[in-house]
Protein backbone atom coordinates (compact mmCIF):
# COMPACT_ATOMS: atom_id res chain seq x y z
CA UNK A 1 0.00 0.00 0.00
CA UNK A 2 1.30 3.45 -0.94
CA UNK A 3 1.92 6.33 1.42
CA UNK A 4 -0.21 9.49 1.14
CA UNK A 5 -0.40 11.80 -0.75
CA UNK A 6 -1.54 9.38 -3.38
CA UNK A 7 -0.87 9.70 -7.10
CA UNK A 8 -3.93 9.79 -9.36
CA UNK A 9 -4.95 8.09 -12.59
CA UNK A 10 -7.33 9.58 -15.15
CA UNK A 11 -10.33 7.53 -16.34
CA UNK A 12 -9.22 4.12 -15.02
CA UNK A 13 -12.72 2.67 -15.41
CA UNK A 14 -13.12 3.66 -19.05
CA UNK A 15 -9.73 2.23 -19.95
CA UNK A 16 -10.36 -1.00 -18.03
CA UNK A 17 -13.68 -1.58 -19.81
CA UNK A 18 -12.07 -1.09 -23.23
CA UNK A 19 -9.30 -3.52 -22.30
CA UNK A 20 -11.85 -6.11 -21.24
CA UNK A 21 -13.90 -5.68 -24.42
CA UNK A 22 -10.90 -6.32 -26.65
CA UNK A 23 -11.01 -9.96 -25.60
CA UNK A 24 -14.72 -10.28 -24.88
CA UNK A 25 -16.97 -9.69 -27.90
CA UNK A 26 -20.03 -10.48 -25.75
CA UNK A 27 -19.52 -7.28 -23.73
CA UNK A 28 -21.80 -4.41 -24.79
CA UNK A 29 -21.95 -0.90 -23.40
CA UNK A 30 -25.05 1.23 -22.71
CA UNK A 31 -24.99 4.92 -21.81
CA UNK A 32 -27.82 7.04 -20.41
CA UNK A 33 -26.75 10.28 -22.12
CA UNK A 34 -23.71 10.58 -19.85
CA UNK A 35 -21.14 9.01 -22.13
CA UNK A 36 -18.16 11.27 -21.48
CA UNK A 37 -19.14 11.78 -17.85
CA UNK A 38 -19.06 8.01 -17.29
CA UNK A 39 -15.79 7.52 -19.19
CA UNK A 40 -17.39 5.29 -21.84
CA UNK A 41 -16.58 7.71 -24.65
CA UNK A 42 -13.45 5.53 -24.81
CA UNK A 43 -15.61 2.45 -25.45
CA UNK A 44 -17.71 4.28 -28.02
CA UNK A 45 -14.57 5.23 -29.94
CA UNK A 46 -13.08 1.72 -29.79
CA UNK A 47 -16.24 -0.35 -30.37
CA UNK A 48 -18.99 1.80 -31.90
CA UNK A 49 -20.96 -1.26 -33.07
CA UNK A 50 -21.21 -2.50 -29.46
CA UNK A 51 -22.18 0.84 -27.96
CA UNK A 52 -25.82 1.84 -27.35
CA UNK A 53 -26.80 5.41 -26.56
CA UNK A 54 -30.04 4.96 -24.63
CA UNK A 55 -30.66 8.65 -24.00
CA UNK A 56 -32.19 10.15 -20.86
CA UNK A 57 -34.49 7.15 -20.47
CA UNK A 58 -32.90 5.13 -17.70
CA UNK A 59 -35.89 2.89 -17.05
CA UNK A 60 -35.98 1.87 -20.69
CA UNK A 61 -32.20 1.41 -20.65
CA UNK A 62 -32.47 -1.12 -17.82
CA UNK A 63 -35.14 -3.05 -19.70
CA UNK A 64 -32.92 -3.03 -22.81
CA UNK A 65 -30.02 -4.35 -20.74
CA UNK A 66 -32.15 -7.20 -19.46
CA UNK A 67 -33.20 -8.11 -22.98
CA UNK A 68 -29.60 -8.05 -24.21
CA UNK A 69 -28.55 -10.31 -21.33
CA UNK A 70 -31.30 -12.78 -22.28
CA UNK A 71 -29.69 -12.97 -25.74
CA UNK A 72 -26.35 -14.06 -24.28
CA UNK A 73 -24.61 -10.70 -24.10
CA UNK A 74 -23.07 -9.05 -21.02
CA UNK A 75 -24.35 -5.48 -20.79
CA UNK A 76 -22.46 -2.83 -18.83
CA UNK A 77 -24.93 -0.01 -18.10
CA UNK A 78 -23.67 3.49 -17.25
CA UNK A 79 -25.14 6.57 -15.62
CA UNK A 80 -24.89 8.46 -12.34
CA UNK A 81 -25.77 6.46 -9.24
CA UNK A 82 -29.09 8.23 -8.64
CA UNK A 83 -30.22 7.52 -12.20
CA UNK A 84 -29.02 3.91 -12.00
CA UNK A 85 -30.96 3.10 -8.83
CA UNK A 86 -33.55 5.59 -7.63
CA UNK A 87 -35.11 6.44 -11.00
CA UNK A 88 -35.39 3.02 -12.75
CA UNK A 89 -35.77 0.80 -9.69
CA UNK A 90 -38.86 -1.07 -10.88
CA UNK A 91 -37.16 -2.00 -14.15
CA UNK A 92 -34.02 -3.08 -12.30
CA UNK A 93 -36.17 -5.34 -10.12
CA UNK A 94 -38.29 -6.93 -12.85
CA UNK A 95 -36.01 -6.91 -15.90
CA UNK A 96 -32.68 -7.67 -14.20
CA UNK A 97 -32.70 -8.79 -10.55
CA UNK A 98 -35.75 -11.07 -10.53
CA UNK A 99 -34.62 -13.06 -13.60
CA UNK A 100 -31.07 -13.00 -12.16
CA UNK A 101 -29.45 -11.76 -15.37
CA UNK A 102 -25.76 -10.86 -15.82
CA UNK A 103 -26.21 -7.09 -16.14
CA UNK A 104 -23.47 -4.87 -14.71
CA UNK A 105 -24.94 -1.55 -13.51
CA UNK A 106 -22.29 1.11 -13.03
CA UNK A 107 -23.35 4.04 -10.83
CA UNK A 108 -20.99 7.01 -10.91
CA UNK A 109 -20.72 10.01 -8.56
CA UNK A 110 -21.67 8.22 -5.32
CA UNK A 111 -22.79 10.01 -2.18
CA UNK A 112 -21.36 13.49 -1.72
CA UNK A 113 -18.86 13.17 -4.57
CA UNK A 114 -21.07 15.40 -6.73
CA UNK A 115 -21.85 19.10 -6.24
CA UNK A 116 -25.32 18.61 -7.72
CA UNK A 117 -27.34 18.48 -4.50
CA UNK A 118 -30.10 15.96 -3.66
CA UNK A 119 -31.13 15.42 -7.28
CA UNK A 120 -27.66 14.04 -8.10
CA UNK A 121 -26.28 12.75 -4.78
CA UNK A 122 -26.66 8.97 -4.53
CA UNK A 123 -26.67 8.81 -0.75
CA UNK A 124 -28.96 5.75 -0.55
CA UNK A 125 -27.96 3.66 -3.57
CA UNK A 126 -26.22 0.93 -1.57
CA UNK A 127 -29.27 0.53 0.68
CA UNK A 128 -31.58 0.35 -2.34
CA UNK A 129 -29.54 -2.21 -4.25
CA UNK A 130 -28.50 -4.20 -1.19
CA UNK A 131 -32.18 -4.92 -0.52
CA UNK A 132 -32.59 -6.67 -3.88
CA UNK A 133 -32.30 -10.46 -4.01
CA UNK A 134 -29.59 -11.71 -6.42
CA UNK A 135 -27.81 -8.31 -6.51
CA UNK A 136 -24.09 -8.07 -5.73
CA UNK A 137 -23.07 -4.60 -4.46
CA UNK A 138 -19.49 -3.39 -4.93
CA UNK A 139 -17.84 -0.11 -3.83
CA UNK A 140 -14.20 0.08 -4.94
CA UNK A 141 -11.58 2.30 -3.33
CA UNK A 142 -8.92 3.26 -5.86
CA UNK A 143 -7.63 2.98 -9.43
CA UNK A 144 -5.98 -0.39 -8.79
CA UNK A 145 -9.26 -1.92 -7.61
CA UNK A 146 -11.13 -0.36 -10.53
CA UNK A 147 -8.75 -2.02 -13.00
CA UNK A 148 -9.19 -5.37 -11.25
CA UNK A 149 -12.92 -5.30 -10.58
CA UNK A 150 -13.96 -5.15 -14.24
CA UNK A 151 -12.53 -8.57 -15.22
CA UNK A 152 -13.65 -9.90 -11.82
CA UNK A 153 -17.34 -9.13 -12.37
CA UNK A 154 -17.68 -9.90 -16.08
CA UNK A 155 -18.48 -13.58 -15.49
CA UNK A 156 -19.91 -13.21 -11.99
CA UNK A 157 -23.33 -14.91 -11.82
CA UNK A 158 -26.31 -12.60 -11.61
CA UNK A 159 -26.50 -8.80 -11.63
CA UNK A 160 -23.88 -6.49 -10.12
CA UNK A 161 -24.15 -2.89 -8.94
CA UNK A 162 -20.78 -1.14 -8.98
CA UNK A 163 -20.51 2.36 -7.51
CA UNK A 164 -17.42 4.42 -8.16
CA UNK A 165 -16.03 7.90 -8.51
CA UNK A 166 -15.07 9.12 -11.94
CA UNK A 167 -12.29 11.32 -13.32
CA UNK A 168 -9.00 11.43 -11.43
CA UNK A 169 -8.82 8.46 -9.08
CA UNK A 170 -6.21 7.96 -6.34
CA UNK A 171 -3.82 5.03 -6.44
CA UNK A 172 -3.75 3.71 -2.86
CA UNK A 173 -2.81 0.07 -3.33
CA UNK A 174 0.35 -1.20 -4.97
CA UNK A 175 0.29 -3.54 -7.95
CA UNK A 176 0.54 -6.62 -5.72
CA UNK A 177 -2.90 -5.88 -4.33
CA UNK A 178 -5.52 -8.47 -5.28
CA UNK A 179 -9.17 -7.46 -5.44
CA UNK A 180 -11.57 -10.10 -4.18
CA UNK A 181 -15.32 -10.47 -4.63
CA UNK A 182 -15.50 -12.63 -1.51
CA UNK A 183 -13.03 -11.26 1.05
CA UNK A 184 -12.71 -8.03 3.01
CA UNK A 185 -9.15 -6.75 3.37
CA UNK A 186 -7.47 -5.99 6.71
CA UNK A 187 -5.05 -3.40 5.33
CA UNK A 188 -3.76 -1.86 8.59
CA UNK A 189 -3.29 -3.84 11.83
CA UNK A 190 -4.54 -2.44 15.12
CA UNK A 191 -6.68 -3.68 17.97
CA UNK A 192 -7.82 -0.67 19.99
CA UNK A 193 -10.33 0.39 17.37
CA UNK A 194 -11.04 -1.07 13.93
CA UNK A 195 -12.13 1.32 11.19
CA UNK A 196 -14.23 -0.48 8.57
CA UNK A 197 -14.66 1.41 5.32
CA UNK A 198 -15.39 1.15 1.61
CA UNK A 199 -15.02 3.07 -1.63
CA UNK A 200 -13.65 6.57 -1.79
CA UNK A 201 -13.59 6.85 2.03
CA UNK A 202 -10.52 4.62 2.27
CA UNK A 203 -7.93 7.44 1.94
CA UNK A 204 -9.60 9.52 4.68
CA UNK A 205 -9.84 6.43 6.88
CA UNK A 206 -6.15 5.63 6.40
CA UNK A 207 -5.27 9.22 7.33
CA UNK A 208 -7.45 8.92 10.44
CA UNK A 209 -5.66 5.72 11.44
CA UNK A 210 -2.32 7.52 11.13
CA UNK A 211 -3.53 10.41 13.32
CA UNK A 212 -4.84 7.99 15.94
CA UNK A 213 -1.63 5.96 15.88
CA UNK A 214 0.42 9.11 16.52
CA UNK A 215 -1.75 9.67 19.60
CA UNK A 216 -1.14 6.17 20.92
CA UNK A 217 -4.27 4.45 19.59
CA UNK A 218 -3.77 1.25 17.60
CA UNK A 219 -6.30 1.75 14.82
CA UNK A 220 -6.82 -1.05 12.35
CA UNK A 221 -8.35 -0.46 8.92
CA UNK A 222 -10.54 -2.92 7.01
CA UNK A 223 -11.45 -2.22 3.38
CA UNK A 224 -14.79 -3.76 2.34
CA UNK A 225 -15.14 -3.52 -1.46
CA UNK A 226 -18.09 -5.92 -1.57
CA UNK A 227 -20.94 -4.82 0.69
CA UNK A 228 -23.26 -7.58 -0.49
CA UNK A 229 -22.62 -10.40 0.03
CA UNK A 230 -20.71 -9.15 3.07
CA UNK A 231 -17.65 -11.09 4.19
CA UNK A 232 -19.02 -11.49 7.70
CA UNK A 233 -16.45 -14.04 8.79
CA UNK A 234 -13.56 -11.88 7.59
CA UNK A 235 -14.90 -8.79 9.31
CA UNK A 236 -15.44 -10.68 12.57
CA UNK A 237 -11.86 -11.99 12.40
CA UNK A 238 -10.56 -8.48 11.75
CA UNK A 239 -12.52 -7.06 14.67
CA UNK A 240 -11.26 -9.87 16.91
CA UNK A 241 -10.68 -8.53 20.40
CA UNK A 242 -10.91 -4.85 19.40
CA UNK A 243 -12.39 -2.49 21.96
CA UNK A 244 -14.46 -0.60 19.40
CA UNK A 245 -15.54 -0.53 15.74
CA UNK A 246 -16.19 2.53 13.56
CA UNK A 247 -17.70 2.18 10.09
CA UNK A 248 -16.98 4.89 7.50
CA UNK A 249 -19.02 5.34 4.33
CA UNK A 250 -19.90 7.96 1.73
CA UNK A 251 -23.58 7.03 2.08
CA UNK A 252 -26.42 7.39 4.53
CA UNK A 253 -25.78 5.46 7.74
CA UNK A 254 -29.14 3.77 7.18
CA UNK A 255 -28.97 0.57 5.16
CA UNK A 256 -25.40 0.75 3.88
CA UNK A 257 -22.02 -0.54 5.05
CA UNK A 258 -22.57 0.52 8.66
CA UNK A 259 -25.89 -1.29 8.82
CA UNK A 260 -24.41 -4.42 7.23
CA UNK A 261 -21.54 -4.50 9.75
CA UNK A 262 -23.93 -3.82 12.65
CA UNK A 263 -26.08 -6.76 11.55
CA UNK A 264 -23.04 -9.04 11.36
CA UNK A 265 -21.82 -8.03 14.82
CA UNK A 266 -25.27 -8.35 16.41
CA UNK A 267 -26.08 -11.71 14.87
CA UNK A 268 -22.70 -13.13 15.89
CA UNK A 269 -23.17 -12.03 19.49
CA UNK A 270 -20.09 -9.81 19.41
CA UNK A 271 -20.33 -7.30 22.23
CA UNK A 272 -18.13 -4.64 20.66
CA UNK A 273 -19.36 -1.01 20.62
CA UNK A 274 -20.04 0.41 17.15
CA UNK A 275 -20.39 3.91 15.73
CA UNK A 276 -21.22 4.81 12.13
CA UNK A 277 -19.56 7.70 10.29
CA UNK A 278 -21.64 8.65 7.28
CA UNK A 279 -24.47 10.91 6.19
CA UNK A 280 -26.78 11.20 9.18
CA UNK A 281 -30.27 10.68 7.71
CA UNK A 282 -30.36 14.00 5.88
CA UNK A 283 -30.23 15.36 2.36
CA UNK A 284 -27.10 17.36 1.59
CA UNK A 285 -26.85 20.69 -0.16
CA UNK A 286 -24.96 21.32 -3.37
CA UNK A 287 -21.48 22.80 -3.33
CA UNK A 288 -18.49 23.40 -5.56
CA UNK A 289 -16.21 22.20 -2.77
CA UNK A 290 -15.99 18.53 -1.92
CA UNK A 291 -14.06 19.04 1.33
CA UNK A 292 -16.73 21.55 2.44
CA UNK A 293 -19.50 18.97 1.99
CA UNK A 294 -17.51 16.21 3.63
CA UNK A 295 -16.77 18.49 6.60
CA UNK A 296 -20.33 19.77 6.93
CA UNK A 297 -21.93 16.32 6.79
CA UNK A 298 -19.44 14.50 8.99
CA UNK A 299 -17.27 12.59 6.52
CA UNK A 300 -13.91 14.28 7.10
CA UNK A 301 -10.78 12.67 8.50
CA UNK A 302 -11.31 14.69 11.67
CA UNK A 303 -14.81 13.28 12.12
CA UNK A 304 -13.43 9.75 11.89
CA UNK A 305 -10.74 10.56 14.46
CA UNK A 306 -13.21 12.23 16.82
CA UNK A 307 -15.69 9.35 16.57
CA UNK A 308 -13.06 6.73 17.37
CA UNK A 309 -11.58 8.83 20.19
CA UNK A 310 -14.96 9.35 21.82
CA UNK A 311 -16.00 5.72 21.43
CA UNK A 312 -12.85 4.62 23.25
CA UNK A 313 -13.88 6.78 26.19
CA UNK A 314 -10.95 9.18 26.02
CA UNK A 315 -11.68 12.19 28.20
CA UNK A 316 -8.95 14.45 26.87
CA UNK A 317 -9.24 16.46 23.67
CA UNK A 318 -8.68 14.27 20.66
CA UNK A 319 -5.78 14.63 18.24
CA UNK A 320 -6.15 17.03 15.32
CA UNK A 321 -5.88 15.80 11.77
CA UNK A 322 -3.69 17.86 9.42
CA UNK A 323 -5.62 19.98 6.96
CA UNK A 324 -6.20 18.07 3.77
CA UNK A 325 -6.30 19.89 0.47
CA UNK A 326 -8.04 18.18 -2.40
CA UNK A 327 -5.91 17.54 -5.47
CA UNK A 328 -6.89 19.35 -8.62
CA UNK A 329 -9.50 17.35 -10.47
CA UNK A 330 -10.33 15.23 -7.44
CA UNK A 331 -13.79 16.72 -7.06
CA UNK A 332 -15.26 16.17 -10.49
CA UNK A 333 -18.10 18.51 -11.47
CA UNK A 334 -21.29 17.31 -13.15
Amino acid sequence: MREAPYPTVLKPYGRALVELARNRPDVVCLSGDLTRQCEVDLFQEAFPDRFIHAGMAEANMMSMAGALAREGLIPFVHTFGVFATRRPYDQVVNAIAYPNLPVRIIGFMPGLSTPGGPSHQAIEDVAIMRALPNMTVVDVADAVEIAQVIPAIVDHPGPVYLRLKRGEIPVVFDEEHQFSLTAAQHVVPGGDVVLVTSGMMLPATLRAADVLAAAGVAAGVVNVPVIKPLDRAGILRSVGSARAVVTVENHTVIGGLGSAVAEALAESGAGVPLRRVGIQDTFAEGSKSGPYLFEKYGLSTQHIVDTAWSLLGRRSAGPRAPEYRAEQGEYAPV
